[in-house]
């Protein structure tokens, strides 16, 4: 019996002493908000990202700021993402709408930078997250994203990311857009 309570407590103090040991990794590899406003700064011009607020992810605001733009360490849309992008103020109400799944209209042009990049995404449906599922992938390199009032007025630029130049994403959804690119880019094999 003894043995077996020596037995046992030794697994109870290597669990705890396990615990305690993950909890200060990731409290060691938790993000510093020096290190995410670091990064989401690289998203645009530093015209816009010196008086930028700098919002993280969570809608915490890690620095105010003076010009309307605000600017985060990654798409909070998309979990763990470190992409970073500056939003006008219509791109935050089309964040928030695609987040609570709400729809989105506008009555002015909305601007966003994403001169980092972006994830991997398919062109057609927002909600897709299978690269196998024979939709159209893409990943863009540094790019500029705009929305529009009405979409009619994009109806002759391409749907295919990969013909160069601008493009439409995710037509035929609330959520569609113009993709303005920066860089080349070839399809994922």
């Amino acid at each position: 019996m003894l043995n077996t309570i020596t037995r046992s407590q030794r697994r109870f103090t290597t669990a705890i002493i396990s615990v305690v040991l993950l909890s200060a990794a990731t409290v060691s590899n938790a993000e510093t908000a020096e290190a995410k406003i670091a990064r989401a700064i690289t998203a645009a011009p530093s015209d816009i990202t010196n008086d930028a607020t700098i919002m993280d992810v969570d809608g915490t605001i890690l620095r105010a700021g003076t010009n309307g733009w605000i600017c985060l360490p990654g798409v909070g849309l998309i979990p763990d993402d470190q992409h970073p992008m500056c939003n006008d103020a219509v791109w935050m109400k089309w964040m928030a709408a695609a987040a609570s799944g709400t729809a989105f209209t506008t009555d002015v042009i909305g601007v966003a930078y994403m001169m980092a990049g972006d994830p991997m995404m398919n062109n057609d449906n927002p909600m897709a997250t299978d690269p196998n599922d024979d939709g159209v992938w893409r990943q863009e390199g540094p790019h500029i994203m705009i929305l529009f009032p009405d979409m009619d007025v994009v109806a002759d630029l391409p749907r295919n990311p990969f013909v160069g130049g601008p493009y439409v994403t995710w037509d035929e959804t609330p959520l569609a857009h113009v993709m303005l690119p920066m860089a080349a880019k070839v399809p994922p094999k």
